[in-house]
């Protein structure tokens, strides 16, 4: 909620999963420092987990080892295309074997999502 309020965006879906996550966002009109507020938002994280065992990597650069260096970003181009990233989150646990259905997945905005569908 920090990052939100000192840097704002909407989610408009999320799912997080054993080893990944996936979002989307809103950023607000004129602003698309999509990269500083993931930055931050891993850094927060990371600074509330025990540190575990790390490579070599990590070590050099100070990495806590959680996160990937890298992200997908995609600006959606349509309201088709926002309803299919939507839908990619919530289908995602599924796509793993994690569930059967999207909605017995718990760490979804699908059960936010869905009361207003």
């Amino acid at each position: 909620m920090r990052t939100i309020s000192e840097r704002p965006f909407y989610i408009n879906a999320i799912v997080v999963l054993p080893d990944h996550l996936h979002t989307v966002l809103t950023l607000p009109s004129g602003d698309s420092d999509y990269a500083t507020r993931w930055r931050i938002i891993k850094a927060r994280f990371s600074r509330q987990v025990k540190v575990g065992n790390r490579r070599a990597s990590h070590l050099r650069r100070g990495e806590r080892g959680i996160w990937q260096r890298r992200y997908w970003e995609h600006h959606i181009r349509d309201d088709d295309d926002f309803r299919a990233h939507v839908e990619y989150c919530w289908k995602n646990p599924v796509k793993h074997g994690l569930v059967k259905h999207p909605n017995d997945w718990p760490y979804s905005s699908i059960h936010r999502d869905l009361k207003w569908a």
